[in-house]
């Protein structure tokens, strides 16, 4: 496990965008953590990274599924509203491509754990201050 604190949404954004360069085509991302805690801040550096315009990342609450084009395409995932039988209607398996990477918020909303996926846990520490925790596949590395 690979843990680091930020100050600011930006800092959230970088330890994405750190964390993007470890992951390869086909690679699905576990994002947990409460309400305005910095996932959608993270899956903006982590888009970006992999050349998708950061301005183009929001929180797919209301569009459940949002696609990033950049030199991979990022699946952005959006559970929070979903249960059960509803998520496994999304064909969540199927996103996960040779060409993309697939990033899911409120991961803990999941009928059945996904094989092989990194999980990234935000904590809120009040203010702008976050804890990130990194866990996932032995070949994950996190620059600092």
């Amino acid at each position: 496990m690979v843990k680091r604190h930020t100050e600011s949404e930006f800092e959230t954004e970088q330890v994405g965008a750190s964390f993007a360069e470890s992951l390869i085509p086909g690679a699905t991302v576990l994002l947990y953590g409460e309400l305005g805690s910095g996932k959608t801040a993270f899956v903006r550096g982590l888009a970006g990274a992999l050349g998708v315009d950061p301005t183009e990342v929001s929180s797919p609450t209301f569009t459940l599924i949002q696609e990033y084009r950049g030199r991979v395409t990022v699946n952005h995932v959006d559970l929070y509203r979903l249960s059960g039988a509803e998520i496994d209607d999304l064909g969540l398996e199927e996103l996960a491509t040779d060409r993309s990477i697939v990033v899911i918020e409120w991961a803990d909303r999941l009928v059945r754990p996904l094989n092989d996926a990194h999980e990234v846990t935000i904590i809120d520490l009040g203010a702008d201050l976050r804890d990130i925790l990194i866990e996932g596949t032995k070949d994950t590395v996190l620059r600092s």
